[in-house]
């Protein structure tokens, strides 16, 4: 049954059905031709798959992320990051890398790190006379910094999938997120400064306190979210409750941005998103408990272990895998589907599953920001009116930074370990 689900899903991505339905539809499709089990432990695998209590975080934030989008968030992050940085060479593109590290600590996503900050700014690299191409891939490299610093979603997705700690996830993320961003912080630096893009004006000490002020209650979210759950104040699913309420509260009481007439656009996004989220989740829980019925994660196994016993080599095939894997397949339903079948072979290997969860995340990150699927670019590409392969030639040096980023995070653990350890 193991080769005739893999055909069909494989068959239905090729017809360009989406990925949950494929995932679910050839699931349930080779239930029934098997003929050995019965229809019902469709209903019951699906079911049990998003019955967990720290899945609750995915639409608390998802809906948090909303909450500051809609609450005047992103401009007040931008002029603070303009401020702090905006007069170096390639300031404004300094500036959203800057802007997307400030924001991807509040939205959790990729994809709402690009589409809340890429409608500002990237109009505005192009009006300082940036490149299109340039101009777009710097926000859709950026964008991918939304799921690998935290709150992340894919971290909550691979912590469930793997009976790994969620919180642990969260602090491994944080120096890999900061190091990718500071990375391609030089990147843009060196490039605008061989093109001779504009620098903004420098701002004086007193606009940067404006700035700060401003921004301030944005900035203590994540304080407040990694703090409490760092000090064993909330576990990582009521951190995200936490969140709804206190961007619900800055966005209406303190900025002042969030009307009432917003509140049905803002819970009919958030309800849209996390329903892709849970169909892919609650598809992806069926498949895997057929492929594991069938024995696929021990031939997984052997084969990786065949080829070598070697933790490097492991993880050198993995990456190339999943940067493959990447291309095609959206991250939540790649880590739902093979996390619980690479994590035990690299945990056999003395891999830690936690650095381990890092290098996956980081990797399909990077899916995003390549074709033919990546979402970060499609939007990007809509933002600044220009065709996919326009974009990806502007992203040649910053897949350059991401891949040595990529490679350092596997091969130094310490980069992903090093604060967890100090997390109960």
């Amino acid at each position: 049954m193991g080769g005739l689900l893999m055909g069909l899903m494989l068959s239905f991505f090729a017809l360009g059905v989406p990925i949950a339905v494929s995932m679910g539809l050839a699931s349930g499709i080779a239930l029934w031709m098997d003929g050995g089990v019965p229809l019902t432990v469709l209903v019951q695998r699906f079911f049990t798959s998003v019955d967990s209590f720290s899945l609750m975080a995915i639409p608390f934030f998802v809906l948090a992320g909303v909450l500051m989008e809609y609450g005047g968030i992103s401009k007040r992050l931008i002029n603070l990051a303009n401020a702090l940085t905006g007069h170096w060479a390639g300031g404004l593109g300094i500036v959203t890398v800057v802007t997307s590290m400030f924001f991807a600590a509040i939205s959790g996503s990729s994809a709402a790190t690009v589409a809340a900050l890429g409608s500002i700014l990237i109009p505005a690299m192009i009006a300082r006379g940036y490149h299109k191409n340039f101009a777009g891939a710097i926000q859709a490299a950026a964008g991918e910094l939304g799921v690998i610093i935290p709150p992340s979603i894919p971290m909550i997705l691979y912590g469930v999938s793997t009976e790994t700690s969620i919180g642990k996830m969260f602090m491994g993320g944080i120096i890999p997120g900061i190091m990718i961003g500071l990375s391609l912080m030089l990147a843009v630096y060196l490039v605008a400064k061989k093109r001779g893009y504009a620098k903004e004006t420098r701002k004086s000490g007193r606009e940067l306190w404006q700035a700060f002020t401003a921004a301030f209650w944005a900035l203590l979210m994540p304080i407040i979210i990694l703090g409490g759950i760092y000090g064993g104040v909330f576990t990582p699913t009521e951190s995200a409750g936490v969140a709804v309420v206190y961007a619900f509260l800055v966005g209406a009481f303190v900025y002042k941005e969030i009307r009432f007439q917003h509140l049905h656009k803002i819970l009919l996004q958030s309800a849209t998103v996390t329903s892709t989220i849970m169909f892919i989740i609650a598809s992806a829980g069926l498949l895997g408990w057929i492929l594991t019925r069938e024995g696929i994660p021990q031939l997984v196994a052997d084969f990786f272990t065949g080829v070598s016993e070697s933790p490097v080599v492991f993880l050198i095939l993995v990456n190339l895998f999943l940067l493959i894997v990447g291309m095609f397949m959206e991250t939540n339903a790649s880590i739902a589907i093979l996390a619980p079948l690479l994590v035990p072979v690299a945990v056999q290997l003395g891999i830690d599953p936690v650095h381990f969860g890092i290098i996956m995340i980081v990797n399909l990150a990077l899916g995003m920001c390549t074709p033919p699927l990546g979402v970060n670019l499609f939007i990007s590409c809509q933002i600044a009116d220009i065709r996919l392969e326009q974009i990806t030639k502007g992203m040649i040096p910053l897949y350059v930074v991401l891949l040595i980023d990529l490679a350092l995070i596997s091969f130094i653990p310490a980069l992903s370990l090093w604060i967890p350890q100090f997390v109960e």
